[in-house]
C-alpha cells in the first residue's frame, strides 16, 4: 500500500497520530494508497520552519524569485505527462482534462515569472517641499492555502505561486482524496531551486483546517471549497485576525438566445456541463433557453449530444469524461437525481445504474438531463458537482438574467447569442463575477483574476493576477524628507498639509 506523508522543511515527514485517510482509484473503486491526517503539532511543526525560511526568501531579489518560477514552469513542462497520469489516477478526470488542469495551474506561475515588474510601487517627486512620498509592496510572513480535490494541481499553483513569488512562506493543506500531486509540485519546487521550508504541504481533515485558521503566525489564508466551508473558514480566519480570501460554489447558468448557433451552443454546453463529470466550480449545470421555440429546438439536440457521450477510464483517449471522485459522492449525486424526479422535474435521460465493462466497481455515472426545472426547486437552488444538466426555461431576456442574479450563488454565467447588443445589456446587468459571451467556462486568464460574487465567494480579493499579488503583499507608503540643516524654528500642533 503506498503511504502519502507530509512534506516539511524539504523532506517527506510521516505523520505521528496514526491516522490515516484512503486514497481511492475512482476507476476502479479500489483503495490506492493512505495519506497521513496531521494533528495541529504537525502544522505548528511546518509552520516554524516555514517562519524560519521565509525571512531569507524574502530578502532575495524579485527577480531571482522569478528565476526560481522560471525553472518551475520548465520542469512542470517536462514532467506533464507524469503529472497528468498521476493527478487522473486519484481524481479520475481523463488525461487530457488532467493536462488542463497543470497548464491552468502553470500560467498563474507564467504570470509571476514577472514579479519584479508586478511589485514596483508608486513615488511622487515633491509632493510637498523638499517632499518625497514612495510606497512599498512587502509580503506578509507565512500564509496557507486549502484547496479542494476537483483541481488538485491548478488551484494549489493559483495559491502558492503568487504567494511565494511575493516573499512568502506557504502551508498547503491539500485535499486529502487526491494528494499525491500537490506533494510532488513541492518536489519540483525544491528541484527549481527554492529553499527547503519555503512550502510545506500538510494533509489532513477538519483538524487541520481549524488549526491553520488558528495558528496566530499564519497571516492569510486562501480557501476554494463548497459555499457552507467556505463561509465557516472566512468567518473563523477573520476573527482570528488574518486577511481572507475565500471561493465557494456555484451554479452556473447558459443563456441561449433564439438567434444563437445552437450547434455551436450545444457542443460548447456539453462540454462545460459534463467535462470532468461535472466537478467543477465552474461548469454549466443549468441551461436556460429563451422562448418555447428556442427550448423545443435546443432540447433535442442537448439530448442527442448527451446521448452520444463516451464515459470511460481516465485513460481513455476517446473518453469524454470519467468517474467521480468518490463512491460518497457518486451516492450524493444520484440522490439529487432522485431528488428532482420528485420535486416533479422531467428526467429526459437518466444517468444512473451505468457499468463500466471491467470497470464495474469504478464510480462512474452516464449524463442525466432534466426539463422543465423551476427555480423554486432544491435541485436548481443547490449545486449537484456531478454529470446532470437542467434546463430551465425562460420567455424573455429579462427573465433569464434575472435567473442567475437572483441566485445565491454567482461565480459564472455565459450567453449565447449572435445579438452584441444583447449580449452587452447582459453582461452590464447579470449579477455574477464572471461572465462568458459565447463562452461555456470563461474561467479569466491568469492576467487577469478569478472571483466570484455572493455566496461563490467570500473576502475582497480574487485569486490570481494583481489581485493575487495584492493579496499576498501589503503596502508600506513612505513619507520622506531631507533636511539640510539649521534648526526648526516653527512647531506645528495641525495635521501637516503639502500646500
Amino acid at each position: 500500500m503506498r503511504h502519502i506523508s507530509h512534506f516539511i522543511g524539504g523532506q517527506a515527514v510521516a505523520g505521528v497520530s496514526g491516522r490515516m485517510g484512503e486514497v481511492f482509484d475512482p476507476n476502479t473503486g479500489r483503495v490506492q494508497a493512505q495519506v497521513d491526517l496531521g494533528t495541529p503539532d504537525e502544522l505548528a511543526q511546518a509552520v516554524a520552519v516555514a517562519k524560519a525560511a521565509q525571512p531569507g526568501w524574502a530578502a532575495l531579489n524579485p527577480q531571482r524569485r522569478a528565476r526560481v518560477m522560471f525553472e518551475f514552469k520548465r520542469l512542470l513542462e517536462r514532467d506533464m505527462d507524469a503529472l497528468a497520469h498521476l493527478l487522473a489516477s486519484e481524481h479520475g478526470k481523463v488525461i487530457s482534462d488532467a493536462k488542463g488542469d497543470i497548464q491552468r495551474g502553470l500560467e498563474v506561475v507564467e504570470f509571476v515569472c514577472g514579479i519584479p515588474h508586478l511589485l514596483k510601487g508608486e513615488y511622487t517627486e515633491g509632493a510637498g517641499p523638499g517632499i518625497d512620498v514612495f510606497s512599498l509592496r512587502q509580503p506578509l510572513g507565512v500564509v496557507a492555502g486549502i484547496t479542494p480535490f476537483n483541481f488538485p494541481a491548478m488551484i494549489p499553483m493559483w495559491m502558492f505561486a503568487p504567494a511565494l513569488a511575493t516573499g512568502n512562506a506557504f502551508i498547503l493543506k491539500p485535499s486529502e482524496r487526491d494528494p499525491s500531486v500537490p506533494v510532488r509540485l513541492a518536489a519540483l519546487l525544491l528541484e527549481a531551486g527554492l529553499p527547503e521550508g519555503v512550502l510545506n504541504v500538510v494533509h489532513g481533515d477538519k483538524v487541520v483546517v481549524d488549526a491553520i485558521l488558528d495558528h496566530p503566525d499564519i497571516r492569510a489564508v486562501s480557501f476554494v471549497g463548497s459555499s457552507d466551508i467556505a463561509q465557516y473558514v472566512y468567518g473563523r480566519g477573520s476573527q482570528n485576525g488574518k486577511r481572507m480570501q475565500c471561493m465557494g460554489g456555484a451554479k452556473n447558468h447558459g443563456i441561449v438566445l433564439p438567434d444563437a448557433d445552437l450547434d455551436q451552443a450545444v457542443a460548447d454546453i456539453m462540454g462545460a456541463a459534463y467535462g470532468s463529470a461535472g466537478e467543477r466550480c465552474m461548469a454549466l449545470p443549468v441551461v436556460v433557453p429563451v422562448g418555447e421555440e428556442t427550448a423545443e429546438r435546443l432540447r433535442p439536440k442537448l439530448l442527442a449530444a448527451a446521448e452520444g457521450l463516451r464515459v470511460g477510464v481516465s485513460t481513455d483517449a476517446e473518453a469524454h469524461y470519467g468517474p467521480v471522485v468518490s463512491a460518497a459522492h457518486k451516492a450524493r449525486i444520484e440522490h439529487y437525481i432522485q431528488m428532482g424526479v420528485d420535486e416533479g422535474a422531467e428526467l429526459v435521460l437518466d444517468g444512473r445504474g451505468f457499468k463500466l465493462q471491467g470497470h464495474e466497481d469504478g464510480f462512474f455515472l452516464a449524463p442525466s438531463l432534466f426539463d422543465h426545472v423551476t427555480p423554486a426547486m432544491q435541485t436548481y437552488q443547490d449545486e449537484i458537482f456531478g454529470p446532470v444538466l437542467q434546463i430551465v426555461r425562460a420567455g424573455t431576456l429579462e427573465e433569464a438574467i434575472r435567473l442567475p442574479s437572483q441566485h445565491p450563488y454567482g461565480n459564472g454565467v455565459a450567453i449565447f447569442t449572435r445579438n452584441g447588443d444583447a449580449a452587452r445589456e447582459f453582461a452590464s446587468q447579470v449579477e455574477v463575477g464572471m461572465v462568458g459571451i459565447n463562452v461555456p467556462i470563461p474561467v479569466p486568464v491568469a492576467y487577469h483574476s478569478f472571483g466570484g460574487w455572493k455566496r461563490s465567494g467570500f473576502g475582497d480579493l480574487n485569486q490570481y493576477g494583481m489581485d493575487g499579488v495584492r493579496f499576498y503583499t501589503r503596502t508600506k507608503t513612505v513619507t520622506q524628507r531631507w533636511p539640510q540643516g539649521g534648526v526648526v524654528r516653527d512647531q506645528s500642533f495641525v495635521i501637516p498639509t503639502m500646500g
